[in-house]
């Protein structure tokens, strides 16, 4: 991972524009490929960020941009984050090796092994391809299908808050990508579901499921058993 504290300026340049002005910003850019600007602020979501497969390439400062350098990061479609660095603080490397992945607590990994025991909590017809689905940027906890075949990816909470539907939002992006799977649909999934994060995922055509803790561990499970 590459670490750059840098005064600078970024334009985004693609379906959409969006300009962040000249501030003091880190800059994340990580082993995959990843870019993201950051503040001193937001935890949960970066100021703007060109996920993978994106390059990044230091290009001549143009005519008229105060600056002593120019990134472009540039992505399959088209679409460019131009970075202006006026200068910069810090810039360091690191080896952060092969991360674990994130332990859910034991009431959270409990849901998503029952909920993919009883799939059809997310509607009649619904199958599981499978748990735990690896992409770029980590495990969507189930990807399934619906009755009529389409995917479906489902990010599980005990609490469902604005964060998981970032997480889950960034997941579809990237799944959506893959032709052999678009179009996919989201599913939030929490024992709660904060009303601001309702709001958040019902805007992003993601549908929201509540579940029950103690129905689910009592429902008769639809796997196979020998006992």
């Amino acid at each position: 991972m590459r670490l750059v504290i840098a005064e600078c300026q970024v334009d985004y340049v693609g379906r959409l524009t969006a300009h962040l002005p000249m501030a003091k910003r880190l800059l994340l850019i990580k082993s995959d490929g990843s870019v993201s600007v950051h503040a001193d602020d937001r935890a949960y979501k970066p100021l703007n960020w060109m996920s993978p497969p994106c390059w990044l390439a230091e290009s001549p400062v143009p005519d008229g941009v105060d600056a002593q350098a120019y990134w472009v990061v540039t992505n399959k479609a088209g679409e460019e984050l131009r970075i202006s660095i006026a200068s910069v603080e810090h810039d360091s490397e690191h080896e952060l090796g092969v991360d674990p992945g994130l332990v859910k607590d034991g009431v959270e990994a409990h849901l998503q092994e029952l909920l993919a025991e009883h799939v059809d909590t997310l509607g009649a017809g619904h199958t599981l391809i499978r748990r735990e689905f690896m992409t770029a940027i980590g495990p969507v906890d189930l990807l399934c299908r619906d009755a009529e075949g389409a995917t479906v990816a489902v990010e599980i909470k005990r609490r469902g808050e604005i964060d998981g539907v970032e997480q889950l939002t960034r997941y579809l992006e990237l799944l959506n990508r893959d032709p052999l799977l678009a179009p996919v649909a989201g599913v939030f999934a929490a024992q709660q579901i904060k009303p601001q994060a309702r709001t958040l995922a019902e805007d992003r055509g993601i549908r929201c499921l509540v579940l029950d803790y103690d129905a689910l561990r009592g429902a008769e499970s639809t796997e196979f058993r020998l006992f």
